[in-house]
């Protein structure tokens, strides 16, 4: 399966000699746009596998439209570029580019560097996938021991007693424990003075 790769240049005529050498490569080159207009429709419309982007030093404006472009539609980005300052570099990357590539693009290594980008890509969605499903989990544990806790202080249940009730209610309403924590603090908050 070819890789789709929307290419991202300000410059028109790099863009026509970019493009059919991607494509030369094996790309399937579906777009190419200038970097500060309308990045992020660009991207809906054209669902590109990896954002490529050639420029000399990237803009603010071009790094934003990066960012906005991770925030709503995530994508592997390879930046080629002729700016090798730390800032830049470290901007670039807060913005969400996988790869930050000084000195141009060379024909042999565009292959390598988007298929490392893009199992970069990969790997940190995993890990943040990860990190919400974990954050989750603790924010549900941190419930149900709030409402352990105020079951406790009404009915004077040991903690073991005071889980095992919120557990059989679930189970008996078909909720999850996390649901019936909820309710029971919701309870609790009404009857407060």
């Amino acid at each position: 399966m070819s890789i789709r790769i929307m290419l991202v240049d300000a410059r028109p005529d790099r863009r026509e000699v970019l493009g059919p050498a991607l494509s030369a490569e094996g790309f399937d080159v579906v777009a190419c746009v200038d970097p500060d207009e309308g990045l992020l429709s660009a991207v809906v419309r054209f669902a590109p596998d990896v954002v490529l982007i050639d420029i000399d030093s990237p803009s603010r404006d071009t790094l934003e439209n990066l960012r906005t472009v991770q925030a709503h539609q995530p994508r592997p980005m390879v930046m080629f570029t002729q700016d090798d300052a730390n800032e830049s570099i470290r901007r670039a990357i807060e913005a969400g580019v996988s790869a930050y590539v000084v000195d141009g693009i060379e024909r042999r290594r565009v292959r390598p560097i988007v298929e490392a980008a893009m199992a970069r890509f990969s790997q940190f969605q995993a890990l943040e996938k990860e990190l919400l499903e974990t954050r989750g989990k603790l924010a549900e544990r941190k419930l149900i021991e709030r409402a352990k806790g105020i079951i406790m202080k009404q009915q004077g249940l040991s903690e073991d007693a005071a889980f095992q009730a919120m557990r059989r209610l679930a189970m008996r309403k078909n909720k999850r424990l996390a649901e019936i924590a909820e309710s029971v603090i919701s309870a609790s908050e009404l009857f407060e003075p």
